[in-house]
């Protein structure tokens, strides 16, 4: 085993993730919503969808994460989170928001997949259907002894006290958030790369192959499933498309294999997401109890709607 060589190899794919996968794809994006905001346009989202999906249990600050989970990064409801956090957003909202979101997938998998064969729209329809579900299930049944009492109204316009700002402005904002969300990602998945490499070189992945293909063959699932899964559980999505993007580029997956099992590897229930979204504060961490079943039968019901769609 080279230690060296796996560590320039991960560096090497990190590298080019981030920089040739995430970072346009991410500026675009992000400067698109970022002008929406400034207009105005995600607040009437908001206060059009609230009535909708009211009986989901999201509120207008959930509405906004949810939008921007599927259309700009996991990252980017984190901001809305620690609002709501921050406005005395009910624990059964919370709750169910949360469940949402660790059960939907995310724009910055989503859209680099998307020139791997990846069925963006599908995709996200589905994403929606398993948030849905995850924050329904929370509301109603896990979380339905949480106090649904705010400390205080969170369904204002989301920017009422801030100026708006220009196009320019717009953009070179636009620009520095994707060039740091982009660049922060390189950290975990230049080690979490590291790690996968260094469990392929130590023969693991291919013993945990052997020992799970008896299973899986029974009911017929490939094995290539087996790195992604590990990949995506313990070094989060950003890691499972650098894996992800390899193997195609190598012939080992498939645009049919990518929509299939976009359900279940293409969400944010991974030991990265869950240390980034309870680390927003202590009251989240209190909830997850409340959250995970929720998230768990969303991300069911999204695998098994993608496995009978592809």
């Amino acid at each position: 085993m080279n230690i060296i060589e796996i560590i320039m190899s991960a560096g090497k794919v990190s590298v080019d993730v981030a920089l040739y996968t995430l970072l346009p794809i991410m500026v675009v994006m992000l400067i698109i919503m970022k002008y929406l905001e400034e207009k105005g346009v995600l607040d009437g989202i908001v206060r059009l969808t609230s009535p909708v999906l009211k009986p989901f249990g999201i509120s207008g600050m959930g509405i906004f994460a949810l939008i921007q989970l599927n259309f700009v990064s996991f990252a980017a409801p984190l901001a809305a989170l620690a609002i709501m956090e921050r406005r005395g957003t009910s624990d059964r909202h919370l709750a169910a928001t949360l469940a949402m979101l660790f059960a939907m997938g995310q724009a910055n998998v989503f859209y680099p997949l998307t020139p791997f064969g990846l069925h963006w729209g599908m995709a996200i329809m589905i994403s929606l259907i398993g948030g849905l579900a995850a924050s329904t299930l929370t509301w109603y049944v896990t979380g339905r002894k949480l106090s649904a009492a705010s400390l205080r109204d969170e369904e204002g316009e989301l920017n009422k006290d801030k100026p708006r700002a220009g196009l320019i402005s717009v953009i070179n904002g636009a620009g520095a958030d994707a060039i740091r969300l982009s660049l922060g990602s390189l950290p975990m998945l230049l080690l979490s790369l590291t790690v996968v490499g260094l469990l392929k070189a130590a023969g693991v992945v291919e013993a945990l192959t052997s020992l799970l293909t008896p299973m899986l063959e029974f009911f017929h699932i490939s094995t290539v499933y087996v790195l992604l899964a590990l990949t995506k559980c313990l070094a989060g999505g950003t890691a499972y498309f650098g894996v992800a993007s390899e193997m195609v580029q190598h012939g080992q997956l498939t645009a049919q294999q990518i929509n299939a099992s976009a359900g279940f590897l293409v969400q944010t229930l991974d030991l990265p997401g869950i240390g980034i979204f309870l680390g927003i504060a202590s009251r989240f961490v209190r909830l997850f109890r409340f959250v995970l079943p929720g998230a768990i039968v969303g991300i069911l019901i999204r695998t098994l709607l993608h496995v009978m769609v592809f």
